[in-house]
């Protein structure tokens, strides 16, 4: 009794390098974007999917490629064995369809909507924990597949109100019919890896690595040419006809990129995509049509959408072929990029739509009965729980972005205020306030 008690040690509150916590007003709107990315994605057919953040580390190296191995955090668990986190979600989706291949109907449809890792350097916009949203169809290799994902990929970027944004298509078939032509076609995934890189390290490197790597200024140059446009507005079919050229004609590769582009054309979104040859996407395992999806606003902030054909990467774990086309929102990078331009959708960050607060003249029986109520119309309530002075109450509904309170509830009437207009509305019942509510916020 006599001892002192010993002083309690704090521990340090600090986050790793490249990992951050959402508040509030970061992770409402974004919560509420996955909500209608996901009603979107369902409105298309497809189903969605959830697969481990742990895997084996064999199964996510073994398509990855190069760059991305290095990225992997792997560890060796309590029981011994060498196991890694996700660094995307398409992976382990190949893992996933050799191992319920007979429980889905094919052609499978799927969204992914979840964390992955990878232990890059940490940027702007970039982080070592981020979300991706993946949506894609396999079991069928045809241009009507590639076509819906583009179609999937417009309609998401309308539904998230961004502005300015291109879409960059490339074929990875015609680039292999081409590099076959000039006959380097064994230097493939070197030379792919360098290419991708022309945004970050500029032309003149890009060139430098692949005379290092052939050894053959000619041919390097050859690659240059077939990667860069004359000009930015050159037409896609403009475009296609001069890589037909330089891969040595027209082939399958080309005319499904024609067929691609009549359907978007006939949609009338042809206006958002662009045929870039400079777009390749490292990863090894994309074998056909493939882009990335740039802002025009903030083009440093890279592509934001991404993916391709994938007819062989389930190949890894089946004997079966799965052939496969998705994409992938990267939505902490896209959310980062829509605040820098103040974009509404990535500032509405309204815990509840009206907020019921506590006077001496409303017992809490009846706050709580008009929250019930207001909750039957499809409206969110927050109710004050505290005793503290009105003003600090309309300060902490108005920190909260909330639009409405309720007050001075006595026998089930209330006065409810509008703080964005200042309109008040006097003795109105909870149902009346519900009606009143769902006018104004539509």
């Amino acid at each position: 009794m006599g001892q002192e008690k010993e002083a309690r040690t704090i521990i340090k509150p600090r986050l790793l390098k490249g990992f951050r916590d959402s508040l509030p007003d970061a992770e409402i709107p974004k919560k509420a974007i996955i909500g209608r990315l996901e009603q979107l994605f369902s409105s298309y057919g497809f189903v969605p999917i959830d697969t481990p953040a742990l895997e084996y580390t064999e199964v996510l190296l073994g398509k990855g490629g190069g760059e991305t191995d290095k990225q992997i955090f792997h560890f060796e668990d309590n029981g011994g064995r060498d196991v890694a986190m996700r660094f995307d979600l398409t992976v382990p989706f190949a893992r996933f369809l050799a191992l319920n291949r007979n429980s889905l109907p094919m052609p499978f449809k799927r969204y992914h909507v979840n964390k992955v890792w990878r232990g890059e350097n940490p940027q702007k916009g970039r982080y070592r924990e981020f979300i991706q949203c993946d949506f894609d169809i396999v079991g069928l290799d045809n241009a009507e597949a590639d076509f819906e994902i583009l179609s999937v990929m417009h309609a998401s970027f309308a539904l998230m109100g961004v502005e300015h944004y291109r879409f960059h298509l490339a074929h990875r078939g015609i680039f292999n019919q081409m590099l076959a032509h000039l006959q380097i076609a064994e230097h493939n995934s070197e030379i792919l890896r360098i290419v991708d890189k022309l945004r970050k390290i500029g032309r003149l490197a890009v060139l430098e690595q692949l005379q290092a790597l052939l050894g053959d200024s000619t041919k390097a140059q050859a690659i240059l040419r077939y990667i860069e446009k004359e000009r930015e507005d050159e037409p896609f079919l403009t475009t296609l006809a001069r890589l037909e050229e330089l891969g040595g004609g027209e082939s399958e590769h080309s005319r499904r990129m024609r067929t691609i582009h009549a359907y978007l054309v006939e949609a009338q979104i042809d206006e958002h995509y662009i045929l870039d040859p400079s777009i390749t996407r490292g990863l090894d395992y994309y074998t056909g049509l493939v882009y990335e999806t740039f802002l025009v606003d903030l083009p440093h902030y890279g592509s934001v959408c991404s993916g391709g054909r994938y007819n062989d990467l389930a190949s890894l774990y089946t004997k079966e072929h799965l052939p496969g086309v998705g994409s992938s929102i990267g939505l902490d990078r896209l959310m980062s990029a829509l605040t820098e331009l103040g974009s509404p959708i990535a500032q509405s960050g309204s815990s509840a739509d009206v907020a019921i607060l506590n006077t001496p003249s409303s017992p809490f029986a009846e706050r709580d009965r008009a929250a019930r109520t207001l909750r039957k119309a499809n409206i969110a309530v927050s109710v004050y729980l505290d005793e503290r002075k009105i003003g600090a109450q309309y300060k902490w509904a108005e920190s909260q972005a909330i639009r409405f309170v309720l007050t001075d509830g006595q026998r089930d009437r209330f006065t409810l205020k509008d703080l964005q207009s200042k309109e008040v509305w006097e003795a109105v019942s909870a149902d009346e306030a519900a009606a009143i509510i769902t006018k104004e916020l539509h």
